[in-house]
Parts: C-alpha cells; sequence; structure tokens
C-alpha cells in the first residue's frame, strides 16, 4: 500500500527524500523563488483561498478558526471541489508534501488542506 502521508512545508524548504508529490497550493507565486528552486511537481493555485478571503485573513492567528470555516466553504465550489478531489487523488497515489510561502505554515491553507486530506477523510 502507498504511503499516503500528508506533509505541509514552506516552498522555500529544502525538498526531503520523503516529500512524495510536492504541490504549490497559494494562489500567488511565491517571491523571490525561481521555478526551479521550488521542486515542485505541480501549482495547484485552483485550490487556493479566493483573493478576497485571503486579504481579509492575512494570517492573523487569532483569524484561523475563522478562515478554517470560510475557507472549507469556498471548497465546495464545483472547480475548487474538482482540485481537492485531485489533491485527494495525489495523496491516494503516495506521499504529498503541501507547500506554502506563508511565515506559519500551520496556520495556512495548506494546514487546512492536510487535515481534509487525511486518510479516512472525503
Amino acid at each position: 500500500m502507498a504511503d499516503r502521508t500528508v506533509s505541509v512545508r514552506r516552498v522555500y524548504d529544502e525538498p526531503l527524500a520523503d516529500d512524495g508529490a510536492r504541490v504549490l497550493v497559494d494562489r500567488i507565486w511565491p517571491r523571490g523563488l525561481s521555478k526551479a528552486r521550488a521542486h515542485l511537481d505541480e501549482w495547484c493555485k485552483t485550490v487556493a483561498p479566493s483573493t478576497d478571503l485571503r486579504k481579509w485573513y492575512g494570517h492573523v492567528p487569532e483569524l484561523f478558526l475563522e478562515f478554517t470555516a470560510r475557507y472549507t466553504q469556498e471548497l465546495q465550489d464545483p472547480e475548487r471541489a474538482a482540485a481537492l478531489q485531485h489533491l485527494h487523488d495525489l495523496r491516494d497515489a503516495g506521499a504529498l508534501t503541501l507547500l506554502t510561502a506563508t511565515q506559519n505554515p500551520d496556520l495556512s491553507e495548506a494546514a487546512v488542506l492536510a487535515r481534509l486530506l487525511q486518510p479516512g477523510t472525503a
């Protein structure tokens, strides 16, 4: 059976041998990072939060729970839902690392996605 772990890391960090598929889930390309240095398998910007939600949240820790609720609602949108299903498919094929440029990946959309992508979730 394939390793179905889902990890969250900063895109600026060096890749690890056990990263599996490396997918950037930010809407905006990371500042100062070349595509070669990113070591990405894909950039899945369709699954990213809307610009309005991203700006509202601003990575303020006190807003994370509300951000999570609003973002989870946005993921019901058919286009975003299809992108989320694609991430599920990648996870089913093996290890998956969700990448973000944010300073605190634990308070990012990548963290929300990682929880939704844990094996046994739909």
